[in-house]
């Protein structure tokens, strides 16, 4: 019975810390987010609450980000209350062990995380989604924009006074497969149309080879070697589908095959699918780093020296993560490897450090 009460009260203490911390971020992140947003429409006729509406979009999928660092701080905070109040001993004085401390917090951070990475992850990356597409129609770029679908590669283009709508079947490198390019004049009339095998865009300026030109007539059709100018090459292309944040599990899904049908490259698709099935692990695995860190260092230590040493471990895990994630994305590892090798290091470390806890 008191072991159940000790039970509930460390599963309330550590909720309500974490709540405390991730609102605190939250609040953080929102300034910062904010700020930004007024710079980018301080030139544009929007509404005067436009940056406050994107920026409550885009911060939820910010804070999704720094969760395992959140958990970290978190847990660290929670021990620091309970070494404080001297409650460690009291546990230990009615019979409760720091592993079973630690249990009771594994079990309720991984409730946690899952709840997250289920309901959270695809609630933020809606937002993201509409954020994106909210801003891009302020963006003074947004005269050209890509997409993938089931049907390639679609990329609408202006310059040099022309609109340029144009699908490919397929990307190979540098090189864009079985192209149509339909240009219009920026009155949306039609001007010529361009159909290709293989358009060379590595480059703004791209090469065309035996391309077959249709003016306004379709019945009088040329094929000559051409320079097409473009504000698309193959590196900007890349760049445009980046941003997986803004897509939930399932549209990462849909993606992957159209992906897979255009023949561009699934690596960075396969990369985030394995982080969004590894997260739960990922935060559950920081919660647990972080308590027994907190539980090998001398109750007499300065605070200040386990938040320090917190954000330290934190920003090391981060860069570690992050590059291992590169890797994955390049190609130099397979995904799966990329994504779980950090969270099998920071297992074994807390392995360690339970054969280190102290339980007098």
């Amino acid at each position: 019975m008191i072991i159940k009460i000790y039970q509930n009260y460390i599963v309330k203490n550590y909720i309500n810390t974490l709540l405390k911390i991730t609102f605190i971020f939250y609040c953080l992140i929102f300034i910062m987010n904010i700020f930004e947003e007024i710079n980018f429409f301080k030139d544009t006729d929007s509404n005067v609450y436009m940056p406050l509406i994107l920026t409550f979009l885009n911060a939820p999928s910010v804070l999704y980000e720094i969760f395992p660092f959140i958990f970290l701080i978190s847990t660290q905070f929670f021990f620091i209350q309970l070494i404080d109040k001297e409650e460690i001993l009291v546990f230990k004085n009615h019979g409760i062990t720091n592993t079973q401390v630690l249990k009771v917090l594994v079990i309720i951070s991984t409730l946690i995380a899952l709840f997250i990475n289920i309901v959270f992850y695809n609630i933020s990356s809606n937002l993201k989604f509409l954020y994106l597409d909210l801003k891009n129609e302020y963006a003074k770029d947004n005269k050209y924009l890509a997409v993938i679908t089931e049907n390639g590669l679609w990329i609408k283009d202006e310059i040099n006074n022309k609109i340029n709508i144009i699908n490919a079947e397929k990307i190979e490198k540098n090189l864009l497969i079985n192209v149509e390019i339909i240009q219009f004049s920026k009155n949306f009339i039609f001007d010529q149309s361009i159909i290709a095998e293989k358009v060379n865009i590595k480059n703004f300026k791209w090469k065309i080879n035996n391309a077959k030109i249709s003016k306004n007539n379709f019945n009088n059709t040329v094929s000559e070697d051409l320079i097409f100018e473009s504000n698309f090459n193959s590196e900007k292309i890349n760049n445009l589908f980046s941003d997986m944040s803004s897509l939930s599990f399932f549209k990462l899904k849909d993606i992957k095959n159209n992906y897979k049908n255009l023949g561009y490259s699934t690596e960075e698709v396969d990369v985030h699918i394995q982080k969004i099935f590894s997260y739960p692990f990922y935060l559950v695995i920081m919660a647990l780093f972080s308590a027994i860190i907190m539980m090998n260092i001398k109750h007499n230590r300065p605070k200040i020296f386990s938040l320090i040493f917190g954000i330290i471990l934190s920003v090391v895990i981060y860069y570690i993560n992050f590059f291992s994630g590169v890797l994955g994305q390049n190609l130099s590892l397979p995904p799966y490897i990329s994504v779980w090798t950090p969270i099998l290091i920071i297992f074994l470390s807390c392995a360690i450090g339970l054969v280190r806890i102290n339980e007098k």
